[in-house]
């Protein structure tokens, strides 16, 4: 006999910030994989079309307008995907944007912006969402952080801050929600090639890289792409219950390295 009843095949997700990067990707990776999808976004519009897109492929998708930073807006959203798809079984909150800049010296209601939409925003949707997840006795919460919180960068204004906090509250849920069925996780990504940040100028950048490099946090170019956090996302909540991927880091695998290089050998005796 099994420890716990199986997942139900069609699991009601909610993926916040799935306009674009790692939430769309997760969004038409869950899809896929036959589980309805809310997509829920402060662009709607791009909601919208994604969610046209899933359902010519055969998914399930609607797209809604959402505002982690307004209680109002969080709260329409899952009422609004849980009335048209059905009670939620999957949560996963990846909105959010990165302002550069120095911590000490970033506006410190820009650096509560940033806190607000990572931390505090996430937080809202757990708020929500939890009470049903504990009734039916079983759901995921997958959060997404970043490798920024545990190798905290420079010039990263409140980004880093504020996924720090967020891999804190991912471990004391996890530690508050034993025994209840629902699971609470981090999903951790390295860099990753999406349209965050992308609003930065050369002149902010420039001293962003600079100091990265200087720390050593810049060993190779190569970037994850939004359906490798996809994978890592829909491998977390598709593992059998009994067992729970606490923290899921994912990088970038380095360009390969001259064979000859890798052996210590001379480059004629490696060909």
């Amino acid at each position: 006999m099994p420890r716990f009843e199986p997942h139900p095949v069609r699991r009601p997700a909610l993926v916040a910030g799935a306009s674009s990067g790692i939430g769309a990707a997760t969004a038409e990776a869950l899809a896929e994989l036959g589980h309805p999808v809310a997509l829920g976004a402060r662009r709607v519009e791009q909601c919208a079309e994604l969610a046209e897109k899933i359902t010519a492929n055969g998914g399930t998708a609607v797209g809604y307008r959402l505002d982690v930073t307004d209680p109002a807006s969080v709260d329409a959203f899952v009422a609004g995907a849980e009335s048209d798809l059905g009670p939620a079984e999957i949560l996963v909150s990846s909105a959010g944007d990165i302002e550069f800049g120095l911590a000490g010296e970033m506006d410190p209601e820009r650096f509560l912006a940033q806190v607000q939409v990572h931390l505090v925003g996430a937080q809202r949707l757990v708020h929500r969402v939890l009470p049903g997840m504990l009734r039916r006795r079983r759901g995921d919460i997958v959060l997404i952080t970043s490798d920024c919180a545990a190798i905290v960068r420079p010039r990263t204004g409140a980004y880093s801050a504020a996924k720090a906090g967020l891999e804190a509250m991912v471990e004391q849920l996890r530690m508050e929600l034993e025994g209840t069925g629902v699971r609470a996780s981090a999903v951790r990504p390295g860099p990753t090639l999406t349209g965050m940040g992308m609003n930065s100028t050369p002149e902010m950048v420039g001293p962003v890289l600079e100091d990265w490099q200087k720390w050593g946090f810049a060993r190779h170019p190569y970037m994850l792409r939004p359906s490798d956090m996809a994978a890592a996302v829909t491998a977390v909540v598709g593992t059998p219950r009994g067992s729970h991927l606490v923290l899921v880091e994912v990088q970038p695998e380095a360009p390969l390295r001259p064979l000859a290089e890798v052996l210590g050998t001379p480059e004629s005796s490696a060909q």
